[in-house]
């Protein structure tokens, strides 16, 4: 009992050293109206001279529609400066980024008349709203009833029509792939632009896919853009399997303007999941996570390093989960399974580490009564436990961290989940609750929860160099009276400083945060 009192007092006492260290600071913006209730935030962005520019959808109607997309800028002060109702309805949205002093807006369309599915973009200046459009891509096929495919994890191939659209993390860049497939043709393209929209390469991968169909799920590009780094899951055709192999393994495939280059990542015995391509400097390294086994449970993290030309894997290391890591998951349980883990970010440290993050992430779905007295189909969205490591410069593992969280949502994803800024070997998650406290589980474990308030709390949680945590409550639920979408910021690294939408009914506002 004494050891216990002794622990407790430890604990206690080191979070009140934290608090007191004052590690951010933050500027609450002015509180301005809205008239659209219901919209999602689709892209935060600087706009070069301190200020933020802001893209969502809205939702209007007894039925909520999409209607449009609303275009806020702000200045260096979180003054709003102007804000443009750009009304479209019925359009098939993909994605959408600020750069180059206008406003992006990336849709998929099908032209009938042409028979063809269609790329296009919507963009108009934010300082002077004129929107112009136009069509960087023309694929002939038939009208299929999902071409866009909007979940990486599960592929459908077999509907003759898919395509894809990956960004790069500093949205200079993207790839857009298509697979068509009708009769005897089979064909598989990759186009890759710029963020200006210039065409950088247009790449015939068909051959490949006579044997495999691929999926691909995350991108990087080099420096100068003229390599893009593609992960994905390569699904053989008409290989047979035994009881001990999957239908599938991770490929990593280059594209330039001059061929490619295809690397796959298997070893016997261990399973890659979740890989993320990712520059070390002039390095080229593949991060994620792996299985002992065939299924979704994961044992530890993989590294891989690749010759960025030829993609010959240079060293490899499967690093398995610490004891302290389990402990942190599922305190003295046994037989608990970690699954569900999703890459959130990743931080390369001025000592060349690397500070890897993940969230435990998966849906459910149920029936529940509507008004009308029917039945519908509800889906929920389950943001749990943050995943954080880190390695060394050759891939070893120095620690990995689990810190408990639960939240799940019906709706907007922006105000549940994290996010994670780096600084000085040290790493910080802004988390959004409605708890006043986290839950103490015991002398080594908390536990943060959704909380059933309307107003939120933002929690600071740092994990240092050596991977020892704190958690403090920093900003309350009295200053800023909005909740965060805090899993969306943007993120300036120049000034530390992270800027948060913050909105609820008619009344939206911004919070600026800086990382002292």
């Amino acid at each position: 009992m004494f050891k216990k009192i002794l622990a407790v007092l430890f604990f206690v006492s080191t979070l009140g050293a934290f608090a007191q260290e004052n590690d951010i600071a933050y500027t609450i913006g002015e509180k301005y109206n809205d008239k659209y209730r219901y919209s999602n935030l689709l892209a935060i962005a600087d706009d070069g001279e301190g200020g933020t520019v802001i893209i969502r959808a809205y939702y209007t109607g007894i039925v909520l529609k999409p209607k449009g997309y609303f275009i806020e800028h702000y200045n260096k002060d979180l003054e709003l400066l102007s804000e443009f109702n750009y009304k479209l309805k019925n359009a098939n949205f993909v994605d959408a980024y600020v750069k180059n002093g206008q406003a992006y807006l990336l849709f998929l369309e099908y032209n009938f008349d042409r028979m063809a599915y269609e790329y296009q973009i919507h963009r108009s200046p934010y300082t002077d709203f004129q929107f112009t459009q136009e069509t960087i891509l023309s694929i002939t096929s038939d009208s299929v009833s999902e071409p866009l495919d909007r979940n990486y994890y599960n592929r459908n191939f077999s509907s003759g029509f898919t395509t894809s659209v990956l960004f790069n993390d500093e949205k200079t860049a993207f790839a857009i792939t298509t697979h068509f497939k009708k009769g005897k043709d089979n064909k598989h393209f990759i186009y890759v632009f710029d963020a200006s929209l210039t065409k950088l390469m247009e790449h015939d991968f068909s051959d490949e896919v006579e044997e495999k169909n691929y999926a691909f799920e995350t991108i990087t590009f080099s420096e100068d853009l003229k390599n893009v780094y593609l992960i994905g899951k390569a699904y053989f055709k008409k290989k047979r399997f035994n009881a001990t192999e999957r239908k599938f393994q991770y490929e990593m495939v280059r594209v330039s303007s001059v061929g490619r280059s295809t690397q796959s990542f298997y070893t016997p015995g261990k399973f890659p999941e979740a890989l993320k391509p990712i520059f070390k400097g002039n390095e080229l390294l593949s991060l994620g996570f792996y299985s002992d086994r065939k299924d979704s449970r994961y044992n530890g993290i993989s590294y891989f390093k690749l010759n960025p030309k030829t993609l010959d894997i240079e060293a490899q290391k499967f690093n398995p989960f610490s004891q302290q890591f389990m402990m942190d998951k599922f305190g003295r349980e046994d037989d608990k399974t970690l699954k569900d883990l999703v890459f959130k970010s990743m931080d390369i440290t001025s000592k060349g580490e690397i500070l890897f993050n993940a969230e435990e992430y998966f849906t459910s779905t149920s029936t529940q009564a509507n008004s009308s007295g029917g039945r519908v189909m509800v889906t929920r969205y389950h943001h749990n436990d943050i995943v954080s490591a880190k390695l060394n410069g050759n891939g070893d593992l120095i620690w990995a961290r689990n810190i408990n969280k639960t939240e799940v949502t019906q709706g907007d994803g922006a105000y549940a989940s994290y996010s994670a800024y780096t600084k000085d070997d040290k790493t910080y998650f802004f988390i959004s609750t409605s708890a006043e406290n986290p839950q103490q589980l015991n002398d080594e474990r908390i536990m943060f929860k959704q909380g059933l308030s309307r107003n939120r709390n933002v929690f600071l949680i740092k994990l240092d160099e050596y991977g020892h945590m704190n958690y403090e409550k920093v900003i309350d639920d009295t200053d800023a009276r909005l909740p965060l979408m805090v899993s969306k910021p943007y993120v300036d690294h120049l000034n530390d400083e992270l800027m948060f939408y913050a909105k609820r009914g008619s009344k939206k506002q911004l919070v600026q945060v800086t990382v002292k």
